[in-house]
């Protein structure tokens, strides 16, 4: 696997998401509350006219958002016909894949275990190769496991 990833920070995590799953990185601007949305979705915002559905990663995994900075800018996605822009730490850079994903370790806990598709080396060192469906999907009752 030699393919392009986006590396990102989410709760003191290097994260790599495969970029050809991003559609491009935004500058976050004002977030519109929709009522009684899960609590990992912050809003909508828009990008170029067309609505994005914000999700904290940090909250959509499973940890407290308050121990942690987000970035001002959100990886925008694209999942079953819905774009999301995901809400992370820091996006650190774009970098190739050093191999195919290998298991994650022991130690990261079943939140990870439940979104990474197993640790990858890259260019810029190890990272969890994130599962955008288990990400995303799962915690919002679409999918298999609805």
């Amino acid at each position: 696997m030699n393919d392009l990833l986006v590396m990102a920070q989410i709760a003191g995590r290097r994260c790599a998401f495969p970029a050809h799953d991003v559609s491009s990185v935004i500058e976050v601007g004002t977030i519109t509350p929709v009522p009684r949305a899960p609590d990992h979705i912050s809003g909508i915002t828009a990008m170029r006219s067309q609505a994005l559905t914000v999700i904290e990663c940090r909250r959509a995994i499973g940890f407290d958002p308050s121990q942690w900075s987000l970035d001002h800018r959100a990886i925008v996605v694209g999942v079953a016909d819905y774009s999301y822009a995901l809400r992370v730490d820091a996006i650190e850079d774009i970098t190739t894949a050093m191999g195919e994903p290998g298991q994650v370790p022991g130690g990261f806990g079943p939140e990870w275990s439940r979104v990474a598709a197993g640790l990858i080396e890259t260019r810029a060192g190890p990272a969890l190769l994130i599962n955008l469906p288990a990400l995303i999907e799962e915690r919002e009752g679409f999918g298999a496991a609805a």
